[in-house]
């Protein structure tokens, strides 16, 4: 039986996390052979995300930095500790829907990563707004330009990623600019990729990004990758 290992970053999500974890389709994915384990990544909550967790019976991982990129590096690497062999990342803040977890996983090329694409699928009404839609629009244009590979929806949070795929990626983000360097990382490291239309929702609680600053550091991420492919930590 496949081992899946669903990761569910986590900053102040009280009004979101129970729900999120109980739409999992855990029934569904042990009928098609998955033995799951869900691991919140948390980034220093002040609410009452960790209790929730904890209520739920999660791993907790209590991040080591600040910012959504290091708790997502953080986990993959206890994913790679682990005897998983699928990882699926989704944010927990009730905009991605865990029910459509096995269309992702179905959809993961051999030994490559599934995407799910808010911008080609449902976009529920006020999901997102005009201001981010057109910069995720732009930044994805970038991207693509930059780096050749093609993608519809760089600033996804709802990833599934085979093992084999997360062994090659090569990542030394902090904050929102992880989800760019994951893209990166894989047109340089010849990942195969698919793009699969997702449902996306109006978020529950505050918004974490969205700002110019935010989508400014993403930029910075891609032109960085398209001059040093590899962070520089990881160079051999």
């Amino acid at each position: 039986m496949p081992n899946l290992f669903i990761m569910l970053p986590t900053l102040d999500e009280e009004m979101a996390l129970a729900d999120v974890y109980n739409r999992i389709p855990f029934k569904r994915l042990e009928k098609k052979g998955y033995n799951t384990r869900v691991t919140i990544v948390d980034g220093g909550s002040k609410d009452k995300t960790l209790r929730i967790a904890d209520d739920l019976d999660c791993e907790i991982i209590q991040q080591w930095g600040e910012g959504k990129g290091a708790g997502i590096r953080q986990a993959f690497k206890k994913f790679l500790e682990s005897d998983s062999d699928i990882l699926v990342m989704l944010d927990s803040d009730g905009t991605y829907h865990p029910e459509e977890i096995p269309m992702l996983i179905s959809a993961i090329p051999k030994d490559g990563i599934a995407i799910g694409d808010r911008l080609r699928g449902r976009l529920e009404p006020k999901a997102m707004t005009s201001f981010n839609w057109i910069g995720n629009q732009l930044l994805t244009w970038l991207a693509v330009a930059l780096h050749g590979k093609p993608i519809n929806d760089l600033c996804s949070g709802f990833w599934a990623f085979s093992r084999a795929a997360v062994e090659k990626m090569k990542l030394n983000s902090m904050r929102f600019e992880i989800e760019a360097e994951m893209y990166t990382s894989s047109a340089y490291q010849d990942i195969p990729m698919e793009h699969i239309p997702i449902t996306y929702s109006k978020r529950k609680g505050e918004a974490k990004l969205g700002s110019i600053k935010d989508g400014t550091s993403i930029a910075r991420k891609l032109i960085i990758r398209r001059i040093f492919p590899t962070p520089h930590e990881e160079q051999e």
